[in-house]
């Protein structure tokens, strides 16, 4: 990581954390990976105290946009009027599951146009295209994996980083990322069930698995 680079947001460093190299495809599920990058949506505009989650709701405290444009613009997703809600905020569980595809696809153009990726376009028998993303140069994917180790090995006394562990556990990615084995996966899996962005994510995980997940994004806030 060069010393003029910008500091990431958690949906970057999830997607770097998640991303094979080599085969340039996610060693997760992708729809899960657009879940766990909702989720970390959520959880950098907590961290930079724009939202707060009250009963499984999240609720806008500050709508003054983020310095991140997709922050900013996603935050305003969040604050729309009630139309008829019973309670205040939207229920976490559903943003994550309207929204993730449409965040994934948005933090990787990001990342492509600022080359912390690059992609490639292929197509399955000539017709239907498919993407792949590689590391870019420099690698600052290494350096997100580096951290992300370090901070198991200290324990995470950081609360980010136990926000990106609890995500990456949610979404199947302990297994390939820790360096503790089993311990670090049952570490990891503990911390996902005290952050409320993890539980949303994982809900949105098993929905899937079943086949009774969200039908993606709609541009219009949670009804209920």
């Amino acid at each position: 990581m060069t010393q003029d680079a910008p500091a990431l947001t958690l949906p970057e460093e999830l997607i770097l954390l998640a991303l094979d190299p080599d085969r340039g495809k996610p060693t997760c599920n992708a729809r899960d990976l657009g879940y766990g990058t909702a989720g970390a949506v959520l959880a950098e505009l907590e961290i930079q105290g724009h939202i707060r989650e009250e009963r499984g709701r999240v609720q806008v405290v500050n709508p003054l946009d983020p310095a991140d444009p997709i922050l900013a613009a996603l935050l305003r997703t969040l604050d729309q009027p009630a139309k008829g809600r019973r309670r205040p905020g939207i229920r976490a569980r559903r943003w994550v599951g309207e929204y993730d595809r449409y965040v994934q696809e948005k933090y990787l153009d990001s990342l492509v146009e600022r080359s912390v990726l690059s992609r490639t376009t292929h197509r399955v028998l000539g017709v239907l295209p498919y993407q792949r993303h590689f590391p870019g140069v420099p690698d600052r994917s290494r350096g997100v994996l580096d951290r992300f180790a370090a901070a198991e090995a200290a324990g995470y006394p950081d609360h980010r980083d136990r926000v990106l562990a609890s995500l990456a556990s949610a979404i199947g990615l302990a297994g390939d990322l820790t360096r503790l084995g089993r311990t670090g996966r049952t570490v990891m899996k503990v911390m996902r069930r005290s952050e409320w962005t993890a539980v949303a994510v994982r809900y949105n995980v098993e929905q899937n698995e079943t086949g009774n997940g969200w039908s993606g994004y709609s541009g219009s806030g949670d009804g209920d």
